[in-house]
């Protein structure tokens, strides 16, 4: 019995390259979203010889020391009177707003039960919905 040794080809089939980078494309192309660059919608305001008056809030500051002692509009204050300070400020502007203000050197600890009294004014009657805690970034810019 005779053997017929094949002789390989060097090449590589090429032909249907093309079909399969035009395939490629086609699915790219499909899957991709296209965004619109849309502009900015806004109206301008219409002109007005008499601007309204905003008037200036003053915000309840609570200020937390160093050793976690509050200071409630500069006012020493313990924790469990802040609520009853509050009251009669919210009961005037319910989105009156409370700033809290930890010291750099103050316990974390002491800012979470300020803010949790806080929260837990709403079963007292005492809702505070305007908490705010700036950032030492904020504090460094804008805090005179």
């Amino acid at each position: 019995m005779k053997f017929v040794k094949k002789s390989v080809s060097d090449e590589i089939p090429t032909s249907s390259m093309a079909d399969i980078a035009f395939l490629l494309i086609i699915y790219f192309m499909v899957t991709t979203t296209f965004a619109a660059t849309r502009g900015l919608d806004f109206a301008l305001p219409e002109e007005d010889d008499q601007p309204p008056v905003v008037e200036k809030e003053e915000a309840v500051l609570i200020q937390i020391q160093p050793g976690g002692d509050l200071l409630v509009d500069n006012k020493p204050m313990l924790i469990t009177d802040v609520l009853d300070y509050l009251k009669p400020k919210l009961e005037r502007n319910p989105k009156k707003p409370v700033i809290i203000r930890p010291d750099q050197a103050a316990p974390y600890g002491a800012m979470v039960r300020v803010y949790d009294e806080l929260r837990r004014g709403a079963k007292r009657g005492v809702e505070v919905k305007n908490i705010s805690i700036p950032t030492q970034r904020e504090i460094d810019r804008f805090w005179y």
